[in-house]
């Protein structure tokens, strides 16, 4: 059960990813789907997505909301599920997160090499 929740996970992110990179400009934003997390009944998704180039990640997702009748519309025609699931739009910021704690220990180890 768990292998195919991670399949179905992984088929509606790459189609997804798709679809919303040919239906869907952001005008200056790079976006990616970072992960899907598709519930066990297959009633709903929730959908993880990040934004490059811009700080305006709330208009992003606002836009996808906007535009999500015909995201899953498009995604019933093009991977065939009992449901086609009801997607959610959420804000991923863990690169800018993960980026800052790089950032963060790369400041740390150059100050150890200025003390010794």
């Amino acid at each position: 059960m768990k292998h195919r929740q991670l399949r179905v996970n992984e088929v509606v992110k790459r189609e997804l990813s798709g679809i919303i990179g040919r239906e869907i400009n952001f005008e200056g934003a790079l976006v990616s789907i970072n992960a899907v997390d598709v519930t066990p009944d297959l009633k709903s998704a929730h959908v993880f997505v990040s934004t490059l180039g811009t700080n305006k990640g709330q208009r992003v997702i606002d836009k996808l909301e906007a535009h999500r009748p015909a995201l899953q519309a498009e995604l019933s025609r093009n991977v065939v599920l009992k449901y086609t699931p009801h997607l959610i739009f959420h804000l991923d910021d863990s690169i800018k997160r993960g980026a800052r704690v790089l950032e963060i220990l790369d400041d740390l180890g150059k100050r150890d090499g200025q003390d010794g």
